[in-house]
């Protein structure tokens, strides 16, 4: 089964900039220590003790899709404001048993105007990085201007640091999530005045 741009902009809606394909990647579920430690270990802990980011991680079992529905508030923001094809891997209906999950995001990175790996640090990132490490294995000389990775200030990786050595990613970092949109934003906006100029090719 052929992944196209077509075929990506076809199963998304309508806005400003339809042909402009921007794919975000992240973390699906949030991650809780409550489903890590045992009975034991979690009744010797106050979790009142603990600083506020290991606090985050003890969170109840109602937010575990807060790290999915991240994801989807920054494509809502990014489809409204500058008005992009902001998707994704689950907004296009390709078959797993076709085409495995990690092809999927290469070709759907292939097909894209920009592609951004955002890290929160609530998120279950260890699919992330290995599909971030397949994309940049792959694709990180044809399309390692239109590649961004936006981790939240409390998400420390090797991961993150050797893609910065080895394939000079662009790392950006974030606090809040309007910070975390805005960076986004410019980013769209660099590459669109990329491919107006002719720095980057104007894909159809």
């Amino acid at each position: 089964m052929e992944i196209t741009r077509n075929r990506i902009a076809d199963q998304l809606g309508d806005v400003k900039y339809d042909r402009f394909l921007f794919y975000l990647m992240g973390p699906y579920k949030s991650f809780n220590l409550n489903y890590v430690l045992s009975e034991e270990v979690r009744q010797e802990i106050d979790i009142n003790d603990l600083p506020g980011p290991l606090r985050k991680l003890f969170r109840n079992k109602a937010d575990i899709d807060e790290a999915q529905a991240l994801l989807r508030r920054i494509q809502g923001e990014l489809r409204t404001t500058p008005g992009v094809n902001a998707f994704l891997a689950l907004d296009v209906d390709v078959d797993t048993n076709d085409v495995d999950a990690v092809t999927q995001s290469i070709e759907y990175t292939r097909c894209s105007n920009a592609t951004a790996f955002i890290v929160p640090f609530l998120g279950h990132n260890f699919g992330v990085g290995e599909e971030a490490g397949s994309i940049l294995a792959t694709l990180a000389e044809t399309h390692g201007d239109r590649l961004v990775f936006v981790h939240e200030d409390n998400v420390t990786s090797a991961m993150i640091r050797s893609a910065k050595v080895r394939w000079d990613l662009r790392i950006e970092t974030y606090d809040t999530e309007a910070e975390l949109v805005d960076t986004l934003r410019r980013f769209v906006g660099e590459i669109m005045q990329r491919e107006y100029r002719g720095g980057l090719d104007y894909l159809q």
